[in-house]
């Protein structure tokens, strides 16, 4: 599942936790659940299939200059990439504006495609082909140069209904129809064949939309030099048209790729608008290699037993699509492998790219470690994150000689006195139950004048990780805590994240707060911020806190709550918490008619067996009035800090800005909506938000029709990034578009982000409770943008996480039946929200027992018709009618290929025939 890539939601740690702890992380291994490493000597005496160590202890290292990459008979013939411009003729090209630098995006489900962002904020130029993309890979930073004018592509904004257009998809809420053959036109009578297809293995639907979002293929049709011919920016199940028929083939393995089709010439027709045409470019030089260069994948001789490279290489062949096959040398692979190939077919190994050459279309590379079966938890997690560069190995010493020595460790008198101390005020947490790392805690003491005093008290993280320090070097390189569904991959030490700077109750800690005198109704009439010592009183779930709300005269026993201390009573901590909860009311209020926008995205949770770690059950985290008061204060804290920093370090302030969606996408979103008769109002963050409200109706399935409209409305999206004031400068630019606000940070979680360490590390400076500010400006940048990388990977591994467990799930509980709600609807397959468990899948009609199926478009809205085969001969087909917003009946079953599931349309019932 996907979390909204742009929002600013609760302010904690992101979706539902796990039953699990840093503890699982004492070693920083996976759970070995499974003889998973052997020496190769070793590896024909094993009773399983074998796996290898850790190749680095092999003593086998690779270089771009060792023998293998010298030019090889038979190779280097012909050049295949062009040689990269040097960094001078660069640097001027940027000057002049004959060049663009920006992250490439490569198309999750079309290698063939890549995207760089476009510096006027309209559509993105366009990359097509390996060979354009010069042997860059997924995110890193390259410049760009544009080809003529007459090779840019022309867009029109209809839905096409092909496999590249997932937001045109189809319209009107409604249900499925079943309709008799009679029913329908005869130009739309389906071709009837004798023989029903063999079920598809689907690809597992990968949806993701941080690499896809911006993919200026939505809502196109991309026409060859003004001609009706069509060409696809995506994997297409080669429709014959609009309205064309199409019988199921059986032959097929899987639908191909439509290639792109000729640029198109613009030369002879200037009467082309701009905001028609797409930029296309080419790869000329690579500024940064933000992708690992790291894969996972497996091993298989190379094809050709004849090449004379037969036996001195084997071919590597990466999960991900997107990164080119490699070439690894035979005395690096298993020396078992060319006898016992098949031993080795699910064996999971990572490989890391070392050069790629530019009269090859492979990559050299080395293995570096086997991880074990493909399709185990264990093996699979730590693949996604050796992949995207996510650190999960031990502190090193000189980390850890960074924290104190002194255990069990006490405050300092000389800090008692530098502190206001709020030790005997009603404070407390709520967080998931499991949760470690408590960052956040809150107090509310109502005044005699009938307001309040509110308190939102954050752990001092910054007083133990000093400025410079090796702790520091570390936390700044991780920049984050990364949570998967079994566990935690810390930013910090377990002693830091759980014990020191953990806000547990019953314990004196270290805090920054931020106390606000505030009306019922939430109006700010004063403001203190300072370092402080607190003493939490007692830690609360969200279900603790949901009780208390939900049933506010309820006289809780001992036993319902968690213990609390002596200085406090329950009644206390129920009065703070109801006071809490009203004001925060109003303030969520006051900030949604004040123009918020927020989409939500359901979130999936897993119940794990304590001994296995294998998922049990799953289900929709439900976000409930608990979760949305400590959202509402923590935002209330971090506008608050963004203000006063900036207005102190106007150069130095590290903020967080939302910029607006991209014009164009949202243009053809707005119209696209316009045609299905959906009043969907674009034109500022909280009129959307209304509106989209307002739009779903009110029934049963209101929230799911609202989440197909969120993820159409969450592409024209862009991220939230982490920036330096210092740089940036316009304060136009600061802007936090979907929370509508001016200025906009994060101090709420410095236990599990670094960005937030940097802005505790202002705040004190102002205060002149720190040591004085010493990073310029771009040094600042510099860390932002890498906190914004690592952000993203963080939630990449997080949606893979969830990916691989529910994978598991389908295989050991499947198959699963649920109703879903069809997202859009494409030429030869459809996408649907299932919900039951709030996934999102792809359903191929070729996968169907189908005699045939139509697509056509009413008006713009896209439909497929499906003729089902009848159970007997004498009966006649049972025809169904897909449009979005249909509500139907789906199974996920897994399939063979390690971690992939089908999801597949159950018949309709009770059709007419």
């Amino acid at each position: 599942m996907l979390a909204v890539p742009f929002y600013e939601v609760i302010d904690r740690r992101p979706g539902p936790k796990s039953k699990h702890s840093h503890d699982s992380l004492k070693s920083n291994q996976p759970i070995d659940r499974r003889k998973k490493s052997e020496s190769l000597d070793g590896a024909d005496e094993m009773n399983f299939k074998p796996v290898i160590a850790n190749m680095e202890n092999l003593g086998i290292h690779s270089t771009p200059n060792d023998k293998r990459n010298r030019r090889r008979p038979g190779w280097g013939k012909k050049k295949i990439f062009e040689n990269h411009l040097l960094s001078s003729d660069v640097s001027v090209g940027l000057k002049r504006g004959e060049l663009i630098q920006g992250p490439l995006r490569i198309n999750p489900k079309n290698y063939q495609e890549a995207f760089v962002p476009s510096p006027d904020g309209n559509r993105d130029i366009f990359i097509n082909g390996v060979i354009s993309r010069n042997r860059a890979l997924n995110g890193d930073i390259v410049v760009v140069k544009l080809l003529p004018k007459e090779k840019w592509k022309i867009i029109i904004p209809d839905g096409d209904g092909s496999e590249a257009n997932t937001i045109a998809q189809s319209g009107v809420l409604g249900t499925v129809d079943n309709v008799a053959c009679e029913d329908l036109p005869a130009q739309d009578k389906v071709k009837i064949i004798e023989t029903s297809p063999d079920v598809i293995i689907e690809e597992q639907y990968d949806d993701s939309q941080v690499e896809s979002e911006n993919e200026s293929s939505d809502l196109q049709k991309i026409v060859d030099g003004g001609s009706v011919n069509k060409t696809k920016f995506s994997p297409s199940d080669n429709a014959t048209g609009c309205s064309g028929t199409q019988t199921v083939d059986k032959s097929a393995a899987r639908t191909q790729t439509l290639k792109l089709g000729k640029h198109c010439n613009l030369v002879n027709d200037s009467s082309i608008p701009d905001k028609f045409l797409q930029k296309t470019g080419k790869v000329i030089y690579i500024v940064e290699k933000k992708h690992s260069r790291a894969v996972t994948g497996f091993i298989k001789p190379l094809p050709d037993k004849s090449s004379e490279l037969y036996r001195r290489f084997f071919m590597f062949s990466p999960v991900d699509h997107r990164v080119p096959r490699i070439l690894v040398p035979s005395e690096e692979c298993p020396k078992d492998f060319m006898a016992r190939p098949s031993d080795y077919e699910n064996v999971l190994f990572i490989c890391r790219i070392v050069d790629w050459r530019d009269d090859s279309s492979f990559a050299d590379g080395h293995l570096t470690k086997s991880l074990g079966q493909a399709g185990e938890i264990e093996p699979e997690t730590e693949g996604i994150l050796t992949e995207y560069d996510v650190d999960f190995s031990n502190f090193p010493d000189e980390v850890l000689d960074c924290l104190p020595k002194s255990l069990p460790w006490t405050i300092a008198k000389e800090e008692l006195q530098k502190r206001k101390d709020l030790r005997k005020e009603c404070i407390f947490t709520i967080d998931p139950a499991t949760a470690r790392d408590l960052d956040d805690a809150l107090s509310c003491r109502e005044l005699p004048d009938g307001n309040f005093e509110v308190g939102v008290h954050i752990a001092d993280v910054s007083y133990f990780v000093h400025e410079g320090t090796a702790l520091d070097t570390m936390a700044s390189k991780r920049a984050t805590s990364v949570y998967l569904v079994q566990k935690v991959i810390p930013m910090l030490p377990r002693l830091l994240c759980e014990e020191l700077c953990s806000l547990n109750p019953m314990q004196d800690k270290l805090a920054f707060s931020v106390i606000w005198t505030l009306t019922p109704q939430g109006k700010i009439l004063s403001q203190w911020y300072g370092r402080t010592i607190i003493r939490s009183c007692v830690k609360l779930s969200y279900n603790h806190a949901q009780s208390i709300i939900e049933d506010p005269k309820k006289i809780f026993t001992p036993d319902e709550l968690p213990p609390v201390s002596p200085e406090h009573c329950i009644a206390d901590i129920k009065t703070a918490v109801i006071n809490l909860h009203n004001i925060a009311k109003h303030l969520r209020r006051q900030r949604f008619d004040d123009g918020a926008l927020r989409l939500d995205q359901s979130k999936i949770a897993f119940t794990l067996d304590t001994e296995t770690g294998m998922p049990q059950g799953c289900y929709i985290y439900q976000y409930k009035d608990s979760n949305k008061l400590i959202e509402e204060f923590m935002l209330l804290a971090n506008m608050a800090v963004a203000h006063t920093i900036y207005s102190k370090f106007s150069e130095q302030a590290l903020l967080r800005r939302h910029p607006p969606p991209q014009t164009n996408m949202l243009d053809d979103l707005a119209a696209f909506f316009k045609e299905l008769g959906l009043k969907v109002d674009f034109r500022t963050a909280g009129a959307l938000h209304k509106t989209l409200n307002e739009t779903v109706g009110n029934d049963e399935y209101s929230a799911a029709r609202k989440e197909v409209l969120t993820h159409m409305c969450s592409r024209p999206m862009q991220m939230a990034q982490y920036f330096c004031t210092g740089v940036l400068r316009d304060e136009t630019l600061f802007r936090h578009y979907a929370l509508n606000v001016p200025f906009y940070t994060h101090f709420t979680s410095p236990i599990r982000r670094y960005a937030d360490i940097i802005v505790h590390r202002l705040l004190a400076a102002l205060l002149g409770s720190g040591h004085q500010f010493g990073l310029e400006k771009s040094d600042i940048q510099k860390q932002a943008d890498h906190c914004n990388a690592k952000k993203s990977a963080s939630k990449k591994v997080q949606e893979l996480s969830t990916d691989i467990f529910f994978s598991v799930f389908v295989k050991e509980c499947g198959p699963l039946e649920s109703e879903a709600m069809v997202m859009g609807v494409l030429d030869q397959s459809f996408d649907v929200l299932v919900l039951r468990y709030g996934i999102q899948k792809r359903v191929y009609c070729n996968g169907l027992p189908l005699q045939g199926f139509t697509f056509h478009k009413v008006g713009k809205k896209p439909e497929l018709r499906l003729m089902w085969e009848p159970e007997t001969s004498d009966q006649k087909p049972i025809y169904q009618v897909v449009t979005i917003f249909a509500l139907v009946d789906i199974v996920l079953k897994s399939d063979s290929t390690a971690l992939k599931y089908s999801a597949i349309l159950k018949k309709p019932s009770g059709a007419r025939e």
